[in-house]
């Protein structure tokens, strides 16, 4: 098997020329289809264009960008370079943008167009190079047009950097306990990402697609890798739509696609049509569905669902389709051993919940975080890798998700970070306190919260909710903008002046008064009630 992506890719290309690897769905107004030949050469292209501009072995380089082309062909591009890709959520903003950026000591971001207006203003950038959509207008000064690097003849590399122990991305997590880390992922580990899709049981004539941004490692893993190491294709969009997934699946063709968290509430919750189960779709390989939504989105969509557990870290575990209890993700573990212990590290009985642990079959679990040794560390002890996931086991040893460790809050897959959105809401005028947590989602999804934000009024009479959700809006990913803001007077503290969650918790209830979700705060004519609460 190939170890780097490079020579994968180039592999591909020398048995499957012409046979269609990558759709990508919309991309500048049009479908964009790509043969494995063609990934390879554009991503040679895109390497030599690289390489003149000084980029190498060891070269951070960032893209940020919606699903688009570019980003596969810097990934593989880099691969032959010997450089290392430094993916960023197209969303991001403020510390989750430039933290990164600094501290990867990016040479160069690579980004479209559509991106700009968020850049704009953003200190200390490195060198943009930007794919230019043909409406696209002037270029901020010093920038690079990207579709440089595709136009004219092929011109090849003095030489593919074959290194499979070489660096070749950094993915970042979402911060859970802090700073999000980068993950410091090598070429044989994300080609070897590519081996879910054998386990998960795709077969020669399956298409797959996922909404997910490339820039996370389900999409990266789960769809992308996986189609190039069976040799099949893959659909891309640069957003999930939940109103026009079975529209697409029966366009494409789409036999497989992946969903995290909260999503499949979504999708279930569009109104039912006679069509639902007209669709090519035969597996949904799902992270986080809701046991009580399970079979009846089986059901309804005539599809079957395959659930699973992994982290960009490491550890893995799988159910597959048939198998087990519905709600588990789980008991395989191919290449792990797993251990559920508590506080003291001992392990726990069925029914009783504890951290979920890994250890590879060969040796001890390592992790590598970008020039963070401590984090490391703290991560892997006694060789035994720590997910800071909340899980128990039944009779049989089906394992079952409860909650996250510590504060953060997860939603839609992705952990969120409740000092970082605290942070932009204490930044604003109307707002004297805060603090922001999480509650069981509305959606259902195990482990999924829903975000709220308890503020207190500078001054309650002229305090607008809709102006502290617009505030959210423009300094936040939108997964990360709170669901509800919970109006209080004064926050319950103790002692040492730590916010009581439990109490506010307690009195926190969708329909309560002082309550409102963005929607409602738009409609609204009057400020929302503070209630008070004891202090």
């Amino acid at each position: 098997m190939a170890q780097t992506l490079a020579r994968l890719v180039q592999a591909r290309a020398e048995r499957l020329a012409g046979r269609l690897a990558l759709t990508f769905a919309g991309t500048g107004g049009a479908d964009e289809r790509i043969s494995y030949d063609q990934l390879y050469s554009r991503a040679q292209q895109l390497a030599v264009f690289l390489h003149r501009r000084g980029i190498g072995r060891g070269d951070a380089l960032a893209v940020m960008m919606h699903n688009h082309p570019v980003f596969v062909y810097a990934l593989v591009a880099a691969s032959m370079l010997g450089a290392v890709i430094v993916p960023l959520d197209p969303r991001a903003r403020g510390p989750l943008l430039h933290g990164p950026l600094r501290d990867t000591g990016c040479c160069a971001l690579l980004t479209t167009d559509d991106l700009l207006p968020q850049l704009a203003g953003s200190p200390a950038l490195p060198p943009l190079y930007v794919w230019v959509t043909a409406a696209a207008g002037a270029l901020p000064q010093g920038a690079t047009a990207l579709n440089e690097a595709f136009a004219g003849s092929l011109r090849p590399l003095p030489a593919l950097a074959d290194a499979p122990e070489q660096p070749l991305e950094v993915l970042y997590t979402s911060g859970t306990t802090g700073k999000p880390k980068g993950v410091v992922l090598d070429n044989r580990r994300v080609v070897g990402f590519g081996a879910l899709g054998r386990l998960f049981g795709y077969r020669p004539d399956d298409r797959l697609y996922t909404g997910l941004s490339l820039a996370h490692g389900n999409a990266q893993a789960v769809t992308l890798l996986s189609a190039l190491t069976i040799g099949i294709d893959a659909v891309f969009t640069p957003r999930f739509t939940k109103s026009r997934l079975w529209e697409l699946t029966r366009t494409y063709g789409i036999t497989s696609f992946s969903l995290l968290g909260g999503m499949a509430t979504a999708i279930y919750s569009e109104p039912p049509r006679a069509d639902d189960g007209d669709n090519p779709v035969r597996l949904v390989v799902s992270a986080g569905m809701p046991a009580a939504l399970w079979e009846a989105f089986e059901r309804r969509f005539q599809v079957r669902i395959l659930e699973w557990y992994g982290a960009v870290e490491g550890g893995f575990v799988y159910k597959p389709v048939g198998e087990g209890p519905v709600g588990s993700f789980g008991r395989r573990s191919p290449g792990y051993a797993v251990r559920v212990v508590d506080e003291h590290d001992r392990d726990c009985p069925p029914g009783v919940i504890g951290e979920l642990l890994f250890r590879p079959l060969e040796g001890p679990a390592q992790v590598t975080y970008w020039r963070d040794a401590a984090a490391a560390a703290a991560k892997v002890r006694d060789g035994w890798l720590r997910s800071g996931d909340m899980v128990y086991r039944d009779a049989q040893g089906y394992l079952f998700f409860a909650y996250r460790k510590g504060e953060a809050i997860r939603r839609n897959g992705e952990f969120i970070d409740p000092a970082l959105v605290a942070k932009v809401l204490a930044e604003h005028p109307d707002v004297s306190d805060v603090f922001v947590y999480g509650v069981p989602a509305a959606s259902g999804a195990p482990g999924e919260q829903d975000l709220v934000a308890a503020v207190v009024p500078a001054d309650a009479a002229c305090f607008r909710a809709a102006d502290i959700f617009a505030a959210c809006r423009r300094a936040l990913p939108g997964n990360a903008v709170p669901t509800y803001l919970q109006v209080v007077t004064a926050l319950p503290k103790t002692l040492s002046e730590k916010p009581q969650r439990q109490r506010l918790a307690a009195r926190f209830s969708p329909q309560a008064a002082n309550v409102v979700t963005e929607a409602a705060a738009r409609a609204a004519a009057a400020p929302v009630p503070a209630a008070a609460l004891e202090v």
